[in-house]
């Protein structure tokens, strides 16, 4: 089996991202003033927020346990009526759909965190990457093909 294969690449991508995030969404969690990451929190002036706390609340769920847990499903397959429920590719795996979702909420994060601070870091350009390399690799013949219905 190839180390760098296609599918373990995505794995690789959505794993690196939700740990990431559940790192970040934990520090900030944890100190919702921002001091352990030093955020001032002026940064969240043009934002609905005050502190940190919602956002590494969204941060830790959405782009941290949600990629992990569909990282674990793309390798154990497991069957899911409620997450299926919300697959809008019905011929595909609903795992393999919810990279998808996580790219996309990706992209929606790092731009709403751009207009909330008013300014782009170098962050914002990795995980936009990040967030075009998990729908490439998810759009790969290879990766549907494995992921198709058909083929579980």
């Amino acid at each position: 089996m190839k180390v760098f294969n296609s599918r373990n690449v995505l794995l690789l991508l959505l794993a690196l991202l939700g740990s990431g995030a559940i790192f970040g969404g934990g520090v900030l969690i944890a100190s919702p003033s921002g001091k352990l990451f030093g955020m001032p929190l002026f940064l969240l002036e043009h934002s609905p927020f005050h502190n940190f706390l919602i956002p590494g609340i969204i941060l830790f769920t959405v782009l941290g346990i949600v990629p992990v847990g569909v990282t674990i499903a793309l390798i154990k397959k497991p069957v899911s009526a409620f997450a299926q429920f919300f697959n809008c590719y019905k011929d595909m795996y609903w795992a393999w759909t919810y990279c998808i979702y996580i790219a996309f909420a990706l992209i929606i994060w790092i731009q709403t965190e751009m207009t909330f601070i008013r300014a782009v870091h170098w962050s914002h350009s990795l995980y936009m990457f990040f967030a075009v390399a998990i729908i490439f690799v998810a759009l790969l013949p290879k990766i549907r093909s494995r992921y198709r219905k058909s083929h579980r």
